[in-house]
């Protein structure tokens, strides 16, 4: 199984393929680009506090997912994006959704 820096990292991939895909979007709403940023954001401090105290770390991975949420919802109701931004957003947010299905912290 691979262990927790190894599955942030793989959602920190996921976000920069999700943000060079963003790159290319000239169409992408400002409601998208917001709750995409906001996501970055959550994940940063949820790397930040991850081997502190456990609680905190599980506030922090819940805010993450539920900005995802919010990510994956605008996207799916961007027009400005296309079908690749979309599934991209998509599958950052169900790598999150995992994260904190199966978090033991």
């Amino acid at each position: 199984m691979e262990t927790l820096e190894q599955r942030l990292e793989l959602i920190d991939r996921h976000i920069a393929r999700c943000a060079t895909a963003l790159a290319s979007q000239s169409k992408a709403s400002p409601v998208f680009l917001a709750v995409f940023k906001e996501l970055e954001q959550k994940l940063g401090k949820l790397k930040s506090v991850v081997h502190g105290e456990p609680r905190l770390a599980r506030e922090c991975l819940i805010e993450a997912e539920q900005a995802a949420d919010s990510m994956k919802l605008a996207a799916q109701a961007d027009r400005g994006l296309d079908a690749t931004a979309v599934e991209l957003a998509s599958v950052a947010h169900d790598s999150l959704c995992v994260l904190k299905h199966e978090w033991e912290g």
